[in-house]
């Protein structure tokens, strides 16, 4: 899938640090500003008739909730969210004005940190180009 967002280079190293640490559990990727989004990743066997404005504008509004709502916790820092659903999970990792939602298969925690941590580099590294 093409990106208007992005430099294909870019979604290319997106898709490809998911789809490494995912392997076929990985079900899509999609990379969102403040104000669009990109579906970067769909696997072939799933359905391209998801309301992704809806879904994106949650989880944006989510990520600003999540963090005002516990920037002084003892818990400290956000770093991403997990969301647990019938058929797959949500990996949302986002920083001030963009982030990626992948949505995945199951896998274990660690795995998942693994993927926030590779993609949050990705983000702050996009944000020095």
């Amino acid at each position: 899938m093409e990106s208007q967002l992005l430099s294909d280079e870019q979604a290319n190293n997106i898709v490809t640090t998911a789809r490494t640490a995912t392997g076929d559990s990985l079900r899509s990727v999609t990379y969102f500003t403040r104000s669009d989004f990109d579906q970067l990743y769909l696997r072939d066997d799933l359905e391209r008739d998801a309301d992704l404005n809806t879904f994106v504008g949650h989880e944006w509004r989510g990520y600003r909730e999540t963090q005002n709502a516990y920037q002084n916790s003892e818990l400290g820092q956000y770093k991403f969210t997990v969301r647990a659903f019938e058929n797959g999970y949500l990996l949302r990792i986002a920083a001030d004005r963009k982030g990626v939602l992948i949505t995945t298969d199951g896998l274990s925690m660690s795995s998942y940190e693994e993927i926030a941590e590779a993609l949050q580099r990705m983000l702050k590294e996009n944000a020095e180009d």
